[in-house]
């Protein structure tokens, strides 16, 4: 029986990435995302050249209500899962200095990045656990998507890189709670990735990479991140339940 994977936010950027290489690994998906379905048609209807089945779950995360939905969507299309990577997420709606960050703006990116992602996690592991129970010979784990902003801070995201940090920590929490029930948890963290949400600022991130930012001197695509989260879901990592594997092209080294 094909293995079923939700990708939080998979219908675009590094979401889509990720879909992509879990459907050429035969995974049927659900594709959860806050736009409509016919906005995302293109993205899912390339999905399914794979020859996977694709589903899409609207919701916003942030919303109990839209998680409920999620999971029970979950259950109604497919009645398992086996692998959850959480990657949805916003960026600041504006880079402001850390002494100018509304309280607005804080809460909008919040209730996403941190929030929301930590109950729809609840929600799932709860659900993974009685399968696992259920089926001690399945192979079912959990993937988070955060940053190197979870340890790079920048003055300009500041809520952005709390939210990260956040995130990481619930991954080494899950880790613990879930290795009760022999499910491995890692967390991925990108680097500076070509996607949309550095619309405004991708000339100075070009410049950086240029200028040595990055030791493989590009940035990064979202299939980067896909072909790690594949490696991970076929069980190519074994005995390494909590790693953080970073995809960032060597940025985050110390150097002299």
């Amino acid at each position: 029986m094909s293995r079923i994977a939700l990708v939080t936010g998979g219908s675009r950027g590094i979401g889509l990435g990720i879909a992509k290489k879990l459907a050429e690994e035969g995974f049927n998906l659900a594709i959860n995302g806050v736009r409509d379905e016919a906005d995302v048609r293109e993205a899912l209807e390339e999905l399914k050249t794979f020859g996977v089945r694709v589903e899409y779950l609207q919701g916003n995360i942030a919303s109990s209500e839209d998680r409920e939905t999620i999971v029970s969507g979950m259950i109604a299309k497919f009645g398992k899962i086996d692998v959850l990577v959480n990657n949805a997420g916003v960026a600041p709606r504006t880079r402001s200095d850390v002494f100018d960050i509304t309280e607005e703006d804080f809460d909008h990116l919040m209730d996403i990045n941190m929030k929301g992602t930590f109950f729809l996690t609840q929600a799932i592991a709860k659900w993974m656990a009685e399968l696992k129970n259920a089926s001690p010979d399945s192979q079912i784990s959990i993937v988070n998507i955060t940053s190197i902003s979870a340890t790079v801070a920048s003055t300009s995201r500041a809520s952005y890189c709390m939210a990260k940090s956040a995130l990481a920590m619930l991954s080494q929490v899950m880790t613990v709670k879930m290795a009760e029930f022999g499910i491995p948890v890692y967390e991925i963290r990108p680097g500076v990735i070509e996607t949309d949400m550095i619309e405004k600022v991708r000339e100075k991130y070009h410049e950086g990479v240029k200028n040595g930012m990055t030791l493989e001197p590009r940035m990064g695509f979202p299939e980067d991140v896909g072909r790690v989260v594949a490696t991970l879901v076929r069980g190519d990592l074994p005995y390494s339940t909590g790693q953080v594997i970073m995809v960032d092209g060597g940025m985050t080294i110390s150097r002299m």
